[in-house]
């Protein structure tokens, strides 16, 4: 597995086309999209149309190493998808989930290579994302180097 993100102009605009008899009243969360600068100036166009533009752009912000980190150290029950890190929040027996006795597995593509080249196509196609929501005033930096919970309520903050 390579890492390149698959996401394609047709892909997104199939998928937009949808959008008018699914968007939320209250808001919604777009969780890893757009991915790079075509994809944001195409939502702009649709949400423009659809008298919803963004208000806020959260980006988690997080060292390379740490991320390398987190996702190379995943493992996922078979049974149940409890999810456990190996480096920091690791099961009390080695590959054996706390809950129901399955087995922990890792994702094919959470090794340290395909991981390694998302964030190096992160880096030249993502990354851009910055200035382009930062110079609309939309960009929101969250420090996401803590616990889940510290990062939920830091992101909280930035969404009220």
């Amino acid at each position: 597995m390579r890492g390149n993100w698959s996401v394609t102009r047709l892909s997104w605009a199939s998928s937009a086309n949808a959008w008018p008899n699914r968007m939320p009243r209250a808001g919604f969360v777009l969780d890893g999209f757009p991915r790079n600068i075509p994809q944001a100036e195409s939502l702009d166009v649709v949400l423009a149309d659809l008298e919803k533009p963004l208000d806020r752009v959260v980006l988690m912000d997080v060292d390379f190493d740490i991320l390398l980190k987190r996702i190379t150290g995943r493992r996922s029950c078979a049974d149940c998808k409890r999810v456990y890190n190996v480096h920091t929040s690791p099961p009390k027996e080695e590959g054996v989930c706390d809950v129901c006795g399955g087995e922990l597995t890792q994702r094919a593509d959470d090794n340290e290579e395909t991981v390694s080249n998302r964030l190096r196509v992160y880096e030249s196609e993502t990354a851009p994302l910055v200035a382009f929501y930062e110079e609309r005033g939309l960009l929101q930096v969250v420090d996401a180097d803590a616990g889940i919970d510290e990062v939920c309520e830091r992101i909280e903050s930035v969404l009220r």
